[in-house]
């Protein structure tokens, strides 16, 4: 039978050209790792070693009886193969051997590779992606006070509106962690960035609510696809000794994204003379600028990554071993190259590579017509995409996708409801404080008078207006109740929950006013006119745009940056599991804080500190997402459970929002809960911190 692995050997040369041999190495493949060097003379030296005696040069820790580093990655190494030559005898797991075998060359090849200029560029270009997905949760809470005047939104089409990115993530999600397993995670992500840029683009000029809802839909399912993909592409150029802490630097990137939205929306939004309109037909206010502006970041990460390298683990998991070992050498001679060592050279000879395509196949997608070239290929990947999935419950993999599964569901659950509660209820107390203070009216008869002043906050109940006008006022959360309305003018009116109750109405005119038939509730019209009614939403902009808005948002984003320094900090010295569930615990045990804030300063102080808490939690689950599934299904697993963890934010987000002025019990206990067993569930994973990207 033909071995289903294929040995690549490359020399380097002067030309620069590669051959073929037999397997070079106890483990079948040759790797100098790191410390092979061209033969040179023996009078030969160069300028960093001329005049260097390397004997006076010793290891600070060997009086200490502390083993070297090196010596103890390479016992590491040694005691792995061992392991796998008693398996192989023992003709046991011969394709997880294989795999293994991969994974301890290329972690081996990565360490020699180092960390530096390139890492630190694709930790820029991949944090930009993640930040736009950062920014996509935040813009719709930002643009609907605005956009719901702008295009008359009901309370049912603005609740849609803000569910409709996160199903949009969801299906991203899903959708692209699938694809980039099969075609590639560079691929994969510039054509969902694409995507999310052009639809973001597109929604900033839509100006009816269908196309906007449409468009900001596709835009989500475009932005769905960053997470799943940067942190599994970005963990493949990462050594295992870099990548919990790394990792979680990158995480910061999400925060910043929230901390843009909120900047650029308090700069943005209130200037309302920025926009500009053609007609009545056509109106593009400051709201519209601060959504081409939140597309920033995604066209930024696109333009780094058209300069950026597939992932090479990707690769050679699927038997690039060329293009692969070309990019291994990039890495290598640009980070050495930046450290001042240009004459360190890349001493990989032998890369091992699993042959994944099927002969026949090959063959079938390269003749016939396009049309059927085309359909084999997308046969091809669907079912390829299918089989990962499926793979996700194979008895290897499914306890621990259970249980990463509950962890997502449950953190997500109680932060993302918890995230719509806080500002929720604040507004509620605002709103609160607000009726407070509302002006009562009863009984009085205003006769020949003229209205020209604003009228807010006031109730007005079985009162007589007699031959009044009321010109040229706003009305801001105005009631008239069982009032008598007679010989009245209205002329140029601008109001806000104004209503009129029972009252009736008569031989009064109502001229270029925003009052419509739905103001007036079970009220007695008798000769009245409404002539040229304002058409649209006329709605006082400024006052509704409450600066709070954005302060809470930005704050809540602030707060996250101690979690993510102290998780990336420790990530590796308390370990991915206590650092899940001690985060999450302790995150319960701050909801617990919420039945004591009465006031608006005390739930923003508690947001804050559950943000900053919970923040570890989220580092560490992305972190043991990527180091639980093997290569070759790693984006589709964490598709999958970004997907489930949008899933839940939608859950959480519609129930805590409907207990918001009812009661905080419910709220509280159902975050508490799912806290709790997520964290408990959390202490029973496996730990990964020396685990090899299998």
């Amino acid at each position: 039978m033909a071995d289903p692995y294929q040995n690549s050997v490359y020399q380097q040369g002067g030309d620069n050209t590669y051959s073929t041999f037999g397997d070079g190495g106890p483990d079948g493949y040759g790797y100098g790792g790191g410390s092979e060097y061209p033969a040179q003379d023996e009078d030969a030296a160069s300028d960093a070693t001329e005049g260097h005696d390397e004997d006076d040069e010793m290891y600070e820790g060997e009086y200490q009886g502390i083993p070297h580093p090196e010596e103890v990655k390479a016992a590491q190494r040694a005691a792995r193969a061992a392991q796998r030559e008693k398996a192989r005898a023992a003709g046991e797991g011969g394709a997880r051997q294989e795999r293994e075998e991969l994974a301890d060359q290329y972690e081996a090849i990565m360490e020699d590779c180092g960390h530096g200029r390139f890492q630190w560029t694709l930790f820029v270009v991949t944090g930009l992606a993640l930040m736009a997905d950062g920014v996509e949760c935040f813009v719709v809470g930002f643009v609907l006070p605005s956009a719901e005047k702008d295009m008359c939104l009901s309370n049912a089409n603005k609740g849609m509106l803000g569910l409709i990115v996160y199903v949009g993530m969801m299906v991203g999600a899903f959708v692209w962690g699938g694809l980039a397993d099969a075609v590639g995670r560079r691929k994969c992500l510039i054509m969902a960035l694409a995507i999310n840029c052009v639809f973001a683009f597109l929604s900033s000029f839509a100006q009816g609510y269908g196309f906007f809802l449409f468009f900001r839909l596709f835009s989500g399912i475009g932005i769905g696809g960053s997470v799943p993909i940067v942190y599994s592409y970005f963990s493949e150029f990462l050594s295992m000794e870099k990548r919990g802490e790394h990792l979680c630097w990158l995480c910061m990137f999400w925060m910043v994204g929230g901390l843009y939205a909120s900047f650029t929306a308090w700069g943005i939004i209130p200037h309302y003379g920025w926009g500009f309109s053609m007609g009545t037909e056509f109106q593009f206010h400051s709201w519209r600028v601060f959504v081409l502006v939140c597309a920033l970041p995604a066209i930024a990460a696109l333009v780094g990554l058209t300069f950026m390298p597939e992932s090479p683990r990707f690769l050679l998991e699927n038997a690039k071993h060329d293009e692969a070992w070309m990019i291994l050498k990039k890495v290598h001679d640009t980070n050495w190259r930046a450290k001042g060592e240009p004459e360190r050279v890349f001493t990989v000879s032998q890369i091992k590579t699993p042959k994944q395509q099927d002969e026949f196949i090959e063959i079938q997608s390269s003749t016939g017509t396009a049309f059927q070239r085309w359909l084999v290929r997308s046969l091809t990947l669907s079912k390829q995409v299918i089989k990962n999935i499926i793979s996700l419950a194979s008895p290897e993999l499914r306890l621990s996708s259970l249980f990463m599964a509950i962890i997502w569901f449950t953190m997500a659950f109680s932060y993302y409801g918890l995230s719509v509660w806080f500002p929720d209820m604040i507004k509620y107390l605002q709103y609160e404080e607000y009726e407070a203070k509302v002006k009562l009216f009863h009984r009085e008869k205003v006769e020949h008078f003229t209205f020209n002043f604003s009228l807010e906050n006031q109730i007005h109940k079985e009162g007589e207006y007699i031959n009044d006008k009321f010109t040229g006022i706003e009305m801001k959360s105005v009631k008239f109740e069982d009032s008598l309305f007679e010989d009245c003018y209205f002329e140029d009116i601008k109001s806000t929950e104004t209503f009129f109750e029972n009252c009736t109405i008569k031989s009064t005119v109502f001229y270029n006013t925003d009052l419509s038939e739905d103001k007036f509730i079970d009220c007695k019209l008798e000769n009245t006119s409404f002539l040229q009614p304002k058409k649209g939403c006329h709605l006082d902009y400024q006052e509704e745009n409450d600066i709070l808005i954005y302060l809470v948002s930005f704050l809540g984003s602030l707060a996250v940056l101690p979690g993510n320094i102290i998780s990336a900090l420790y990530m590796d010295k308390i370990g991915r599991v206590k650092m899940i569930g001690g985060s999450m615990l302790i995150s319960a045990g701050c909801t617990f804080f919420l039945f004591l804030s009465f006031s608006q300063a005390a739930i923003i102080a508690w947001q804050c500190l559950f943000c900053g808490v919970s923040a570890a939690a989220w580092n560490g689950i992305e972190v043991i997402t990527v180091e639980l599934y093997p290569s070759s299904k790693r984006t589709t697993a964490f598709g999958m459970l970004n997907a489930l963890c949008k899933l839940a934010a939608i859950l959480g987000s519609s129930i805590f929002a409907s207990f918001v002025g009812i009661t905080k019990v419910v709220p509280i206990l159902l975050s508490f809960a799912a806290l709790v067993g997520g964290g408990l569930l959390a202490l029973k994973l496996p730990n990964t911190r020396e685990k090899l990207l299998l």
